[in-house]
């Protein structure tokens, strides 16, 4: 599909731009291994990603993706505070851009578009990463899931963007790998593209509806440019 007439594309980060899971899950079973718990492996921490830090360490603590059981507010508290000291220690060792992205960027700044990030990711470590893997300077603007009172999937972090750069739904799109990136782009009525490569759980982006799925990040170019 090509999209017409769109000026700002809002990009997910972590599994869409950058592979952030060995990072993530050095500083989450770190903070297990304190707290004198079992490890888990990449490939099932991989599968808790999306949600923000307070809901990867929830999940962490009851070694499950459900989290439909509580845990003891204290507990909590300090394993949160311990995986967020470790992953600033640890926020862009090994964590990469995937394939294309830069070039890709690249592409898509020469033609004009303004460029934003939303993620659910405490927003203290964008900044960081985007510096460490040279793309901080092709976004316009950035928040994390606690920079507003709401995160994804909730449409308000998406409004919030296009209203502080002053674009609308019409001319914006969502580009994203997870559910939680397709349903707040629903919930603004915005334009979607779902990215298949990313950390959705498991599941295929494209139950979930994107107006586009794109395999390889460089197709961005096409549905947005026709090249």
């Amino acid at each position: 599909m090509k999209f017409q007439n769109k000026k700002l594309i809002i990009f997910d980060l972590d599994g869409t731009l950058i592979d952030s899971v060995p990072d993530l899950a050095l500083s989450l079973n770190a903070m297990l291994e304190s707290l004198g718990r079992e490890h888990f492996s990449e490939d099932t921490i991989h599968s808790w990603l999306g949600n923000g830090a307070q809901t990867l360490v929830q999940r962490a603590l009851l070694g499950k993706i459900e989290v439909n059981e509580s845990i003891d507010s204290e507990l909590f508290e300090k394993a949160l505070r311990s995986f967020l000291t470790f992953y600033e220690q640890n926020v862009c060792v090994k964590t990469v851009l995937y394939r294309d992205v830069l070039d890709t960027l690249v592409c898509l700044k020469a033609h004009g578009y303004k460029m934003a990030i939303v993620t659910n990711k405490p927003e203290a470590f964008v900044a960081p990463i985007l510096n460490t893997l040279g793309i901080y300077s092709f976004f316009e603007y950035f928040i994390g899931g606690d920079s507003l009172s709401v995160k994804k999937p909730d449409a308000e972090p998406l409004l919030h963007v296009c209203k502080e750069l002053g674009i609308t739904i019409k001319e914006s799109i969502m580009v994203g790998d997870s559910k939680n990136d397709i349903l707040a782009a629903k919930a603004a009525k915005m334009d979607s593209i779902g990215v298949s490569y990313g950390y959705n759980y498991g599941e295929d982006i494209s139950e979930f509806s994107p107006d586009e799925v794109i395999a390889d990040f460089k197709a961005m170019t096409y549905c947005l440019i026709g090249e």
